[in-house]
């Protein structure tokens, strides 16, 4: 994948504060559902009940999709992400702590809430992006770009 790509991407990544993460039901289904997110690069944490469903879902499936997507005022401005991601439960003390800080970074308003959540109620969980989707209608509708992330080093 070539630098401005990568750059593209992450930049959608930084710059937006929530994604639709779907997993999949023990019934066979996709549950799609909302979520606030951190990212370093192309890693993305995010956070949810220790559990609920998407923990138990990812605990027996951990193939992943999402979208991230800009604002936009009109149909030319559509810029967002589609990835097929593996998704893991965090547990290394020393992630954990960089993903607090990534968390602190992002929404500085979740310090209000540092001392009333019950850490062992959550569950901690990072992304790692396999296959991206990259969504650009400013090189005309409907452009897409189908770009596997094999070759790029995200730690």
């Amino acid at each position: 994948m070539n630098q401005e790509l990568l750059n593209q991407i992450v930049s959608i990544i930084d710059n937006v504060n929530d994604m639709t993460i779907a997993t999949v039901r023990s019934d066979g289904f996709p549950q799609a559902t909302t979520v606030s997110y951190m990212n370093d690069s192309l890693n993305i944490y995010f956070m949810a009940g220790a559990d609920s469903q998407k923990a138990e879902n990812i605990e027996r499936n951990n193939k992943v999709s999402l979208t991230i997507n800009r604002e936009y005022d009109n149909w030319n401005e559509i810029e967002g992400l589609s990835m097929g991601a593996l998704a893991h439960r965090v547990a290394d003390p020393v992630e954990m702590e960089k993903i607090g800080q990534l968390l602190l970074k992002k929404f500085p308003e979740a310090a209000e809430f540092e001392n009333s959540v019950d850490i062992n109620n959550v569950a901690f969980f990072r992304l790692e992006p396999v296959v991206i989707s990259l969504l650009d209608y400013s090189k005309g509708f409907g452009h897409c770009q189908l770009l596997d992330v094999s070759d790029v080093s995200i730690v």
